[in-house]
């Protein structure tokens, strides 16, 4: 993720933030300091707008964080690992290993977040509630909180996939049915539609209201990353469905080029890397495989140590390699892949490496699958 940096974890889970995000953090923290607040608390002072400002951001911000946590932990219950929970500029994102394999799981996951956010919103409204009368600055935070957190329950409800809604209304369909293929295309026509309303109405506002352009842009860009993650969602679908009934053996590749553990990251770099399209090699000894050799591993060696670093030293050693059974399931190999943010699996049966599955490799495979059929 070269957009975004790790701040810390959230119950062992990384915590990471886009650089977008400060976008909005900006835009929020000022449009609450120079216009909401002074709008509705005249006698407050200046340095009063910004402080409220700053501490109500930041509050709706760990609003999100708890939205997309909520999330992430019923998710870690079921047994699906959790990568990391980003914030960015259209709010904060769970990102999972791989999807819910119960319609049952996917609607307790999907529904976590938006309940989440309805607690939120009860627990400020409690606190503008107690603090009416004492504190007019806590009273002030508490009660816009409250409304957006209502808000964010009641935005992510709508039944847009990817959306939360869209994933409840997924899951529905996906218990009715009994098919997860079927439910997904249904609630992804459901998303685009919903997307393209956005768009829509992001023009409305532009174009026939007074004052409408920025909220009929941001809804036009709402509408947008809606579009464009609906059909990425569905992709991702159509390419699990694509490798049903494969096995790790057989989409591996078997044609893969052996260097000498001795040969030196330049003779490697003059010769044999400039009569291959392969971006790995296996290492052997003469007599067995050592290991394996990428093209980022070879990367990460200084150009000025090539001479002086053989292939062995650069490897990737076996007992470190991600492998994969002959009889494994090719789309839960593409899951364990993407778990483990790997672009590379040996396929090993009895110690030995039978074949080795790349993740663009496995890609074009179900390309070729998906093409093949009506």
């Amino acid at each position: 993720m070269g957009r975004s940096f790790q701040l810390g974890t959230i119950f062992g889970i990384p915590f990471r933030v886009d650089y977008s995000w400060f976008v909005i953090f900006i835009l929020v923290t000022t449009l609450l300091s120079l216009s909401y607040f002074p709008d509705r608390y005249p006698l407050w002072n200046e340095a009063a707008y910004w402080i409220v400002g700053i501490v109500t951001s930041l509050l709706f911000f760990a609003s999100v964080v708890a939205h997309e946590l909520a999330h992430s932990l019923v998710s870690r219950a079921t047994g699906i690992p959790v990568k990391s929970i980003t914030l960015f500029i259209f709010g904060g994102v769970a990102q999972i290993g791989r999807e819910a394999e119960q319609p049952g799981n996917e609607l307790k996951m999907a529904a976590a977040g938006p309940l989440c956010s309805v607690v939120l919103c009860g627990l400020f409204v409690g606190i503008w509630w107690l603090s009416r009368d004492f504190s007019d600055h806590l009273s002030a935070l508490a009660w816009w909180l409250a409304v957006i957190n209502g808000i964010l329950a009641a935005f992510n409800m709508i039944p847009g996939f990817p959306m939360d809604g869209g994933r409840v209304f997924r899951s529905i369909l996906w218990l009715t049915t009994g098919s997860y293929t079927r439910a997904t295309r249904i609630a992804t026509r459901a998303g685009l539609g919903i997307s393209y309303l956005f768009m829509l109405g992001g023009v409305f506002l532009m174009f026939f209201l007074v004052g409408g352009l920025f909220n009929g842009l941001w809804l036009i860009l709402i509408g947008w990353f809606l579009n464009s993650a609906a059909r990425r969602s569905y992709q991702q679908v159509q390419l699990r469905d694509a490798l049903k009934g494969f096995t790790a053996k057989d989409v591996m590749t078997r044609d893969y080029p052996t260097i000498p553990r001795r040969l030196t990251i330049r003779e490697l770099a003059q010769g044999q890397l400039l009569l291959t399209k392969s971006s790995w090699f296996l290492v052997t000894d003469g007599e067995g495989v050592e290991g394996l050799l990428t093209l980022r591993r070879i990367r990460e060696v200084p150009r000025e140590k090539w001479d002086l670093t053989t292939v062995g030293e650069a490897m990737i050693p076996v007992s470190e390699l991600k492998v994969a059974k002959p009889s494994d399931d090719a789309a839960s190999v593409l899951e364990r892949m993407s778990e483990e943010n790997s672009n590379l699996v040996a396929v090993v049966a009895e110690g030995i490496i039978l074949g080795v599955i790349s993740l663009d490799d496995l890609l074009q495979f179900a390309a070729r699958v998906q093409s093949l059929r009506p």
